[in-house]
């Protein structure tokens, strides 16, 4: 009865570890109204490295006083023109500008704003801006959402006019330049939108002439805000290539001191652009319109330096950051993609030599040096991605040469790593790598989601402030990576113990992984949790040796809808602003906008497909294992017939990444990522495997499949359970003698009663099999003196008549 209900008691352990993890939500802290007037005043191009006490005094007393942060200017076109970060400041969702961009750049013309009365404005390309965004872009953005909301509005500037139009274009009150004394302007609606000109030259000396001129302005508004106001000050686009971050102030009730944040980055100090329009609507205590604003209202956390020179000095650091890891990332992801199809390609003569055959005619063995060789370089290259993540921990981008000083810490660390590895004991059993490797990604990769994914953030193998994707939690490739690391790491144990056990370590290891990467105080990955979630399920279902059933895919299945289900009931019953990206999608399928969100994420899906060098790791990994690991000569359906948690972690891997790449959008980013580790380690696995095909030993009496048994050569004679010597390994013909079978890695695989496996194979053919998904055990009725062999090429012996069968059919492995 145990037996029967041990699937359901581990779906359902399974289903409320993952609705536990995505289900608790921190308190977002939302701010309720806290002023009578808000005024947005918008400098493209301004950066946390312009402002200094003596160029920039107002703005530097204004941080002084008011909460800061890094503001990310993404919008719907790279990079942000200043009419695309206007118009994004308005919409309250990612938008740009039609017309035509040279090159690529900014639009060619510039705005038109009509002025017909002497008292508004009209734009009359906005209805044309609103159509091309909503029909032609991914974002379904509607410019002029922010002025639509409240019920008068005003702006000073070209750029305040683009942001203060409504959609059909029209500006309530508009001033070409700021007045004198703009008191009477600023409070004659609720909301203000000032243009205080452009930061945009590469000269230090015109740069700072022109932030001077922004902060003179700035003060003028300063002076003449009205009473209970907040002022938000903000650098609202790039100006050219690479993006940057810039500043964002906010001053007024509620605001003082403090670091901004808001619930679309989760970030203490970060800001989108997008979070702007609902900041100020919240500020004044106004709804949120229909559709809602990508973006969410802004907060202050505490927590920030009294000093304020060193609070500027940490977001103008990460400005520098960012910039240094968009030029990196590139030439390092590219590298690391070089280098594992090197490897792949040389791992080949290796696989085809390494099992050693009887006879005069078997190829030569390859040198052990060169072996030795080949698997370190397999496990550098499985933990090159966890070095390069472990390398942000030091400042690398504060200097001249900042590639050649990542590139040296991270090789620093990648021989390091390698090293370890291969010191640590048990390094010479077949998956003592594959564990340590293991192992350690994952601990990387936990430790730094553990302690808020600092090493993440701006990181090379992390994400960008920038891109405007992720700004806390878990990213793409360290999903990937944590993903891998922690099923392998469920695997390796899982065959350390009973094969009853098994599924019981997989979920209690995957059930952990899966509350990492969900929780929102860790992770903040619902779709990866919900993908690792079928992962765990599927390699539960098939740890314990034997195939996937209809009846193991039935309860694996029914877990990861169990979970989703779960969770999306969750997330639709919270407010609209604090849903997560499952419960927005389904609430976008109820309104009848849910094309838009799926036509984004496949738009997103095919950019990163045919952009990302991940996907040439996926692909290529992929190639490898199937037409070269998964031939009868390529060893891995050895390692899953001896190993078969290993192959469950492998199954289960593939399944997570899968699904976690193309539901979050990244295609095989996350595929590419999880391959990265796991292909190296796959192929280590396969040459020992390999290497010893022609070992034997006999029962451990039992110990449940755990490595800790010896192997010896044949010719030497076998094992007996205590690992002394026991009978004769070979008779003189080559024939395997009663001291146990030819299996590989050293691995006893006895002779049970006739129609037995542990595979679950019955009625075998005389002579007995080795399925490739049991654990290695051979059934079968004695058929002669010679062995036979199964289809992976595994050897195995007649059961001896009159043999008593061995306590257990589990092997003791090397």
């Amino acid at each position: 009865m145990l037996r029967r209900l041990t699937p359901v008691l581990l779906t359902l352990m399974v289903v409320a570890l993952g609705i536990t993890a995505l289900a608790a939500r921190p308190d977002d802290g939302t701010p309720r109204r806290s002023a009578d007037f808000v005024v947005l005043v918008g400098a493209a191009g301004l950066r946390w490295d312009d402002v200094d006490p003596q160029n920039t005094p107002t703005l530097w007393k204004m941080a002084e006083q008011g909460a800061i942060g890094s503001l990310s200017v993404r919008s719907a076109h790279r990079p942000t023109c200043p009419v695309d970060g206007w118009l994004t400041l308005g919409a309250g969702n990612f938008a740009a500008w039609n017309g035509s961009r040279p090159g690529g750049g900014c639009p060619a013309s510039g705005v038109t704003v009509e002025e017909p009365d002497g008292i508004g404005a009209n734009l009359p390309d906005q209805p044309g801006v609103v159509a091309y965004n909503q029909d032609k872009l991914a974002w379904g953005a509607t410019p002029g959402a922010l002025a639509e909301s409240v019920r008068c509005s005003v702006a000073v500037g070209p750029g305040a006019a683009v942001a203060a139009a409504r959609p059909f274009g029209r500006v309530d009150r508009y001033e070409s330049t700021l007045p004198d004394d703009p008191a009477e302007l600023l409070g004659s609606c609720v909301l203000s939108v000032v243009d205080v000109g452009t930061v945009d030259d590469d000269d230090p000396a015109v740069r700072a002439a022109q932030a001077r001129q922004a902060d003179t302005r700035l003060a003028r508004v300063l002076a003449a805000r009205p009473p209970r106001s907040l002022v938000l000050v903000a650098g609202v686009s790039d100006t050219d290539y690479p993006a940057r971050l810039h500043v964002a102030v906010a001053d007024g009730p509620g605001w003082d001191g403090g670091w901004l944040t808001s619930p679309s980055t989760g970030r203490a100090g970060y800001l989108q652009l997008v979070d702007l329009a609902p900041t100020a609507l919240a500020a004044l205590g106004r709804p949120m319109p229909e559709r809602l604003f990508l973006g969410r209202p802004a907060m202050t956390v505490d927590d920030r330096p009294d000093d304020l020179r060193t609070a500027i000095a940490a977001p103008a650091d990460a400005d520098r950051e960012a910039a240094a890891q968009r030029r990196v990332a590139g030439w390092f992801f590219t590298l690391l993609a070089a280098a594992q199809m090197a490897l792949a390609v040389a791992v080949l003569p290796l696989l085809r030599r390494a099992r050693r055959l009887a006879g005069p005619h078997s190829p030569a063995p390859v040198s052990r040096r060169v072996v030795a060789v080949v698997e370190l370089l397999l496990i550098a290259a499985a933990l090159a991605v966890p070095a390069a993540l472990l390398a942000d921990a030091v400042p690398w981008w504060r200097g001249q040469h900042a590639g050649w000083w990542f590139a040296s810490v991270t090789a620093l660390l990648i021989v390091g790593g390698t090293a370890a590895v291969r010191f640590t004991p048990g390094h010479d059993r077949t998956l003592g790598p594959l564990g340590a490797v293991a192992g350690l990604a994952t601990l990387v990769v936990g430790v730094d989601v553990l302690t808020g994914s600092r090493l993440q953030l701006n990181g090379v193998v992390g994400y960008s402030a920038l891109e405007g994707g992720r700004y806390a939690g878990l990213g793409t490739v360290g999903l990937g990576v944590f993903i891998a690391g922690s099923l392998l790491c469920g695997g390796w144990l899982a065959q350390r113990v009973r094969r009853g056990w098994r599924p019981a370590v997989l979920v209690a290891v995957g059930g952990a992984a899966v509350v990492i990467v969900g929780s929102p105080y860790l992770g903040a990955d619902s779709i990866g949790a919900i993908a690792l979630t079928a992962g765990v399920s599927v390699a539960a279902a098939i740890c314990a040796g034997g195939w996937l059933t209809v009846s193991r895919l039935a309860w694996a299945t029914m877990a990861g809808l169990a979970v989703t289900i779960g969770f999306a009931l969750v997330d639709l019953d919270r407010p609209a602003a604090e849903r997560g990206s499952v419960g927005r999608f389904l609430a976008a399928l109820g309104d009848g906008t849910g094309g838009l969100t799926v036509h984004r994420s496949s738009t997103s899906n095919f950019q990163t497909l045919v952009n990302s060098p991940l996907t040439v790791l996926a692909l290529a990994g992929a190639a490898l294992v199937w037409l070269a690991l998964l031939q009868p000569w390529g060893g891995l359906l050895r390692l899953f017939g001896i190993y078969p948690a290993i192959r469950a972690a492998m199954a289960g891997t593939g399944v997570a990444a899968g699904l976690g790449g193309v539901l979050g959008g990244s295609a095989l980013d996350v595929a590419g990522a999880a391959a990265a580790l796991v292909v190296p380690m796959a192929a280590l696995a396969a040459l020992r495997v390999l290497d010893h095909s022609t070992d034997r030993t006999v029962p451990d009496g039992g110990r449940g499949g755990g490595e800790g048994g010896a192997a010896r050569p044949s010719g030497s004679g076998g094992a007996d359970p205590s690992g002394g010597p026991g009978p004769g390994a070979r008779d003189p013909a080559g024939r395997p003698g009663p001291g146990g079978a030819d299996v590989p890695g050293g691995d006893a695989v006895p002779a049970g009663p006739a129609g037995s496996a542990e595979g679950g194979s019955t009625g075998a053919p005389s002579g007995g099999t080795d399925r490739p998904g049991g654990d290695g055990a051979a059934s079968g009725r004695p058929a002669g003196p010679a062995a036979g062999t199964t289809p992976g090429g595994v050897a195995t012996r007649p059961r001896i008549p009159g043999q008593a069968p061995p306590a257990s059919t589990e092997s003791s492995v090397r």
